[in-house]
């Protein structure tokens, strides 16, 4: 970016300069500095959407907000050539750093509002089921790994271990889970084969959005006709992860209830008579 920045803003510094006609005020380097910035930032703006315009009536509000008009900054450019200690590409220089420093600042304050954002979603988590231990040794058993919640928008995250022992007398198992429609469709179908005789885990995430109505979720379904099964579930988790505006509403509310000193610390502070 540096070398195209500096061959566009010489070019049209040149132009500038060739404009220059009479005396007018010399600006300090460190202010062209950032008048060349900020006319850098406006062309980058008007390129990315093809925009044209014409460039002295572009820059002129520009100038103006630094105290200078057009013509104060054709004859600064114009002025470089006569002076010996200074040289226009360091103001260039000078204007590349800017840049390059106030994009350092936007990447670090981006990168706050992500670790907000994943705040606001790590604390808005809302749990709807959780079981350390399930053991599922008969047909009965098997009603405890169904269940079926209202959908609301956000993702919904099932987690969970499992090992099926050598007193399993089924040939397949599954894991069966979808979000229902209000028209009956099926959204997101998961359908997990289940391996036997070794402790796996499993984790599936389904994002519902708002027309989503229900979801169903059949932690042990059998594709042939069901036989005695043994089966151990380990930590099984599902959660509800909610949008990103509705999380960050969330913490921003959570935040407003925050109470910096204890209503104890405020009575004692308070004259008698206020009481």
């Amino acid at each position: 970016m540096s070398r195209i920045f500096r061959r566009a803003l010489l070019a049209a510094l040149l132009l500038l300069s060739a404009a220059a006609c009479r005396r007018h005020t010399v600006i300090p380097d460190d202010e062209l500095a950032r008048i060349f910035r900020d006319a850098f930032l406006t062309n980058a703006y008007l390129s990315d959407r093809n925009i044209e315009t014409d460039s002295l009536l572009l820059y002129a509000p520009i100038f103006a907000r630094y105290g200078y008009t057009t013509e104060d900054v054709q004859y600064t450019i114009g002025n470089f050539s006569r002076r010996k200690s200074a040289r226009l590409s360091d103001v260039v220089e000078a204007a590349i750093a800017l840049l390059e420093e106030e994009g350092l600042r936007y990447d670090r304050e981006v990168a706050i509002l992500d670790t907000v954002r994943a705040a606001a979603l790590r604390q808005t988590v809302q749990t709807l089921h959780a079981d350390s231990l399930l053991r599922i040794r008969s047909l009965r058993d098997t009603v405890r790994l169904s269940f079926d919640f209202e959908a609301e928008p956000g993702e919904y995250t099932v987690s969970y271990g499992y090992r099926i022992d050598s007193l399993d007398r089924n040939e397949r198992l599954q894991s069966r889970m979808w979000l229902e429609y209000g028209d009956g469709r099926r959204s997101m179908p998961q359908y997990i084969s289940l391996r036997r005789n070794t402790r796996e885990q499993v984790r599936r995430v389904l994002k519902a959005d708002t027309a989503a109505r229900r979801l169903h979720l059949h932690l042990l379904a059998f594709p042939e006709t069901p036989r005695q099964p043994s089966l151990t579930l380990y930590d099984l988790r599902i959660t509800r992860t909610l949008p990103e505006e509705e999380a960050l509403r969330t913490l921003y509310r959570q935040q407003l209830d925050l109470r910096i000193f204890a209503d104890e610390f405020l009575h004692a502070a308070l004259p008698k008579d206020s009481l």
